[in-house]
């Protein structure tokens, strides 16, 4: 195995175990900053040594096992542990609670990590990327890309948001309780943030980008593993499975978006439409909730074999039913466009075009545009097209629009 080879290997590994590692280094030093600190000491150790020495058997326990040591060093540093424990049973104590912590309360760990990167403490951006660094093993120039932002920003953020949890004392535990329902909202709320800005990306050149849905979808699936009986972490990952089937039918051939009702569902997965399809199934018999909606509503889509085939009255019926809000009363408006005609879409629509936080959203005059074209408002139409395409900041997404401005004409 070359060095390159084996440097591929430490980073598949690295993206694999980094959140156990630092969950179960975190449960010993009691601080989620320095336990990735820790771990990534131990991944620098692999990048040192396994090129000369060879890829170990179990590369993950290599990693826990060098992480661990690290860690046993730093507690011997600290003047209080010293006077509260002799050196002469330190090797002992401290080995043997790690490794009752490895061997009984990982995967219980590895929960409380996931709780304390996505405290509400901490802002939706610092959120986002301390729970890709941590839990997703990425690294802070591969946040920066996948984001588009500096490097430099990336690692501000997540230095205060460590900095934040320590002075903020936030304890690596998974809360009980009304707080436990608030907490996994805000857990739910971040990885449905790394999907969406992989599904629809906010800006540059690219209309999707598949590693951010795809790292969702892991800790979507990880976290139902570890919260089986929680209704909405199996609707999050229902919607997140059944739209991510259609990521290879979203772009053409040169990279172009393509809409919903016209993609090639022959080139939908099937097998992620299954695995949603049985995800759902499971949040509903748990009782369900808004992601649940999402994903019955995004289950319509996946059932229909052809556009023409979709309940458009059962998906209205389900917009209905969800918590209002002025992004859900816009895409009632497109299922009862569907269903009724685009008169009485427009009629559920226009009530929409003063509500301040849709003011900015290019969807609005995007959806406007379409309802207008099929009523054979032209001009008006091409303006709102035009409209939707100043307000985004996705280049792809941008030229779209403003051919479908230009086919106004």
């Amino acid at each position: 195995m070359t060095r390159a080879d084996t440097h591929r290997a430490v980073e598949a590994v690295w993206r694999i175990e980094a959140g156990r590692v630092i969950a179960g280094v975190a449960r010993l030093v009691g601080d989620v900053g320095l336990a990735e600190e820790l771990a990534q000491d131990a991944l620098l150790a692999a990048l040192e040594q396994w090129p000369a020495e060879g890829v170990p058997r179990n590369p993950g326990a290599w990693l826990m096992t060098t992480a661990k040591r690290r860690a046993i060093d730093q507690i011997r540093r600290r003047e209080r542990f010293a006077a509260r424990m002799p050196d002469l049973l330190l090797p002992d104590t401290v080995e043997g609670e790690f490794d009752a912590v490895v061997e009984d309360t990982i995967e219980d760990d590895l929960l409380r990590l996931i709780f304390t990167a996505c405290h509400p403490v901490l802002g939706p951006e610092a959120r986002v990327a301390l729970t890709l660094r941590m839990l997703g093993g990425l690294s802070t120039d591969e946040i920066a890309r996948a984001f588009l932002v500096p490097g430099a920003t990336v690692g501000q953020r997540i230095s205060r948001a460590k900095k934040t949890l320590a002075e903020a004392k936030v304890p690596f535990e998974v809360p009980d309780g009304a707080a436990r329902t608030e907490r996994l909202a805000s857990v739910l709320e971040v990885i449905y943030l790394i999907f969406n800005e992989g599904y629809s990306a906010t800006a540059g050149d690219d209309w999707m980008r598949p590693a951010l849905c795809e790292e969702a979808m892991r800790l979507g699936r990880v976290l139902a593993g570890l919260m089986p009986g929680e209704a909405e972490v199996h609707g999050l990952v229902a919607l997140m499975e059944i739209q991510a089937s259609r990521s290879a039918a979203r772009t053409g051939p040169s990279g172009e978006p393509v809409v919903l009702l016209e993609q090639d569902r022959g080139r939908w997965d099937r097998l992620l439409i299954r695995r949603g399809l049985a995800a759902l199934d499971r949040a509903e018999e748990l009782g369900g909730g808004t992601y649940t909606l999402q994903a019955a509503i995004a289950a319509c889509h996946a059932r229909a074999a052809t556009a023409a085939d979709t309940d458009w009255h059962r998906i209205a019926e389900l917009y209905a039913r969800h918590p209002p809000s002025p992004v859900v009363e816009l895409n009632r408006a497109v299922a009862v466009a569907m269903a009724d005609g685009p008169a009485a879409g427009l009629a559920v629509l226009d009530p929409l075009l003063d509500e301040p936080s849709l003011r900015s959203y290019h969807l609005l005059p995007t959806v406007r545009a379409d309802l207008l074209l099929k009523l054979g408002r032209r001009d008006e139409a091409r303006a709102e097209f035009e409209r939707a395409a100043a307000m985004t900041r996705n280049e792809a997404e941008r030229g779209l629009l403003l051919a479908r401005a230009e086919g106004c004409r």
